[in-house]
């Protein structure tokens, strides 16, 4: 199993999971991603996607109907999850071995970001609402 990447910013999950899935560092995908998206409060789903297609990737965003949420359980698959009292702002998180790779585990518990780990959880910590699904090869 792949390392887990802790996010670094408050809006930071986007970045982690992009590092995550090219198999990079942090603060190489900042680099990648520029100063503007590093220090932005969102990650729009389509700019994930296309950040990802543009490193070699191929990757499209699709909104979470009934028939997409059986794919959302694939390997590299990224969700975000919907806004809520304990993820105000939505979370993305990525499926790798049967297990969510979280950039921000114990953000319910601890929200300084400051003291941030990452880790992995069985389940979705809440509903997912977008996919960015890998495209068949």
């Amino acid at each position: 199993m792949k390392q887990s990447i802790t996010q670094e910013y408050g809006f930071g999950c986007g970045i982690a999971c992009y590092a995550f899935v090219l198999g990079i560092s942090y603060t190489d995908a900042k680099i990648r991603l520029g100063s503007e998206q590093a220090s932005s409060e969102r990650f729009w789903v389509k700019s994930l996607a296309d950040a990802l297609n543009k490193a070699g990737l191929g990757y499209e965003p699709k909104y979470i109907k009934p028939h997409i949420r059986s794919r959302i359980y694939q390997e590299g698959v990224i969700v975000l999850i919907k806004r809520s009292k304990r993820y105000p702002v939505g979370h993305y998180l990525v499926r790798h071995q049967n297990a969510w790779m979280d950039p921000w585990i114990n953000l319910p518990y601890n929200a300084n970001i400051n003291e941030a780990k990452s880790g992995f959880r069985k389940r979705l910590p809440g509903a997912p609402m977008y996919a960015i699904l890998p495209m068949p090869e």
